[in-house]
């Protein structure tokens, strides 16, 4: 589960809006550029000299490792585990579980976010395993509550592979107190629209795992977290893991405290919903154990039988339905793809609002790494990149390889290059709502180079460029770098979609939807219509100070020109509450429907204004009002005209208040 967070706040409401109104603007249209980056030789690595696999190296490594990144980024604690043929490698715990209290990777529970997914994935392929379920069978067969499913229908196999193609949908995802709907009452209300035919668009989704833990609930008779307990993390010899909000009074104890930074005060603790989807909290311990029992390791005792555990590894999805993508990494059965060094690592992160932890299974090798943190840091990309650290140093260190596969010697041209480049946008996205005004901050530019090869910025799950070579048709490598992209196109090869992810996909955006075009706009208008706002009253003291006359104007005018300047605080009113409230839905919060239809009130005002401020410059000019009345009257059309362009195109219009 991911989200955006919002910290701290400025002392005055109306500072506040314009603030975040100037913080829109700015990251319209800054955030698309990107430095050039420059391209290094794209030839895989060789095989580095390997560390001793060993308790001593392990846990020397992660000594050296992590307690520098924690003083460096201001994270306030972290557990590692690591665990081969079910034996711990090492168990170690970092930095702050609050006041007082060092973190114990034995009893400190973490929320591990969407790591939970994995247990829900084991739960139902239990049930499949035991013929009580059919994963390529309507998942409405074993629900009780209508998903309007009208691109086609959903299989269970689509929703632990995230391809049942709903859009995003975060209201509710995080509570900060007890209380709220069950399970099946949260999925039932205000289902996301299905944007996307199932199994073409891998799309992550918190809301597809909450079906697929409510089928567990239907086939079992029995709630979700109780099922689960039982049956994954008992068995797998989890003593402190839970899914329950409240925790257990014997857990809550021994949960961490959750922070922005070590800096911030601790948080309250995080009620997630849907529960499948992100409700774990776990030690560091337990994940290990949880790691072993997956794999299958001595002594452990196996959650799934050897057909649905080699299951759960493969592809759920093939090219007859994903095409090009296909060619790129895949999600398994509630498993990401990551291999690295011509290893297979199978793998699943996960972030709440505070913690942030990733888990990763080298099946073939049978070892398992968890790392967790318990705040975000003080850079955005703190964790992210400690986690990277962890997993893809564990790798490089001691499960060595080449980098992936060279290009071809006929691969990178230019003329391919071009056909890539362009702007696009996340699969994962509200199409629907006025919420799709987030897809604009979050746009992926691809430019083509000179000698063929793609710079994208910025690089996916990163905040930094990368430059990408051409193995072959449809399939790129990071230059320097072990990470693929691939690029599906129709039958006039026109780019369809880009996989980067297992379930994660960009689509391609006209140039209307370009985030730096709108934001230009978006900048131009703002700026004349707060221009237009100051300069009313302004000259009219000026003229009252300085007895200068002006000459009386029709009635029609004057009230055209009243109406134009309504219309004008309307749009600006409209677009600074529009930034609040997605802000804080996104911290994640709840905005009042009344604030949000009083909002688009406000915006449709704004959008009747450009028809009246094309009639005033119509009677302006009968009138022969003078260049400067005229020009200052055109500059209001267009700067409404491009307001209203913004709000059609980032949805803020659309009729579903659902978010």
């Amino acid at each position: 589960m991911i989200t955006a967070r919002r910290t701290g706040g400025p002392p005055r409401r109306g500072a506040a809006a314009i603030a975040l109104l100037v913080v829109l603007v700015a990251a319209l249209v800054g955030g698309c550029a990107a430095p050039a980056v420059p391209a290094p030789d794209p030839a895989p690595r060789a095989a580095v000299p390997t560390a001793p696999l060993g308790p001593a190296d392990v846990g020397a490594w992660l000594d050296g490792l992590v307690p520098a990144a924690l003083d460096r980024t201001g994270i306030a604690g972290a557990a590692v585990t690591v665990v081969r043929d079910g034996q711990v490698l090492a168990t170690r715990g970092y930095g702050s579980a609050g006041p007082g209290r060092p973190v114990d990777p034995d009893r400190t529970l973490f929320r591990v976010g969407s790591v939970s997914k994995v247990a829900t994935a084991v739960a139902v392929l239990q049930l499949a395993d035991r013929g009580l379920v059919d994963l390529d069978a309507d998942v409405r067969r074993y629900l009780d509550i209508d998903v309007p499913m009208p691109r086609g229908p959903v299989t269970l196999r689509n929703l632990l592979s995230h391809t049942a193609g709903f859009e995003e949908q975060i209201r509710g995802l995080f509570r900060t107190g007890p209380g709220g709907p069950s399970l099946r009452e949260f999925l039932a209300t205000d289902p996301p629209e299905q944007v996307s035919t199932p199994g073409t668009v891998p799309s992550y989704s918190n809301y597809g795992y909450g079906l697929a833990g409510h089928v567990v609930e239907r086939v079992t008779g029995e709630p979700f977290e109780r099922y689960v307990q039982r049956e994954v993390l008992d068995r797998a010899g989890m003593t402190t893991a839970t899914f329950d909000q409240p925790l257990p009074a014997a857990a809550a104890g021994a949960m961490s405290e959750g922070y922005t930074s070590v800096d911030a005060p601790p948080a309250p603790f995080e009620f997630a919903r849907p529960a499948p989807a992100g409700a774990l909290s776990a030690s560091a311990t337990d994940m290990g154990r949880f790691a072993s029992a997956l794999l299958g390791a001595p002594g452990s005792t196996p959650l799934l039988s050897p057909a649905a555990w080699a299951l759960m590894q493969r592809p759920a999805l093939g090219a007859d339905t994903l095409g090009a993508l296909a060619d790129g990494p895949r999600m398994a059965h509630g498993l990401f793809d990551e291999s690295r060094n011509g290893h297979l690592v199978l793998g699943h992160g996960g972030d709440t609002q505070w913690f942030h932890s990733r888990l990763q299974l080298y099946p073939v090798e049978r070892i398992g790494v968890f790392v967790t943190t318990n705040s975000s840091g003080r850079g955005g990309a703190d964790t992210l990149e400690l986690r990277r650290a962890v997993t893809e140093g564990f790798t490089d260190r001691y499960l060595p390889g080449t980098a992936g596969p060279a290009p071809a010697p006929d691969a990178g041209t230019p003329a391919r290059a071009a056909a890539v480049a362009g702007t696009y946008e996340s699969a994962r996205r509200s199409a629907s709502t006025f919420m799709g005004a987030m897809n604009l901050l979050g746009q992926m530019r691809v430019a083509a180079r000179p000698d063929g090869t793609l710079l994208v910025s910025p690089a996916p799950n990163d905040v930094r460029p990368a430059a990408y070579a051409e193995v072959r048709p449809g399939l790129w490598r990071e230059v320097g770098g072990q990470r693929l992209l691939t690029v599906r196109t129709d039958a006039d090869g026109r780019v369809t979609a880009l996989g980067h992810d297992a379930a994660f996909t960009e689509l391609p955006v006209g140039p209307l939807r370009d985030a730096a075009l709108l934001g230009t706009v978006l900048a131009g208008s703002v700026v004349v219509l707060l221009g237009a706002l100051v300069a009313w009253p302004a000259g009219a003291l000026w003229r009252r100070r300085y007895g200068v006359v002006v000459a009386a104007r029709p009635r029609t005018d004057r009230v055209l020109h009243g109406l134009t300047r309504a219309a004008a605080a309307a749009a600006l009113v409209a677009l600074t509450g529009w930034v609040v409230s997605v802000l804080a839905i996104a911290s994640p919060g709840d905005v009042p429907l009344p604030v949000l239809r009083g909002l688009q009130v406000l915006q449709w005002i704004g959008l009747a204004g450009v028809p009246v401020a094309a009639a005033g410059v119509v009677t302006a000019l009968r009138a022969r009002a003078g260049a400067w009345p005229v020009t200052g009257r055109v500059l209001l059309l267009v700067a409404l005209a491009g307001v209203a362009v913004v709000a059609v195109v980032a949805g803020l219009l659309l009729p579903s208040l659902t978010y």
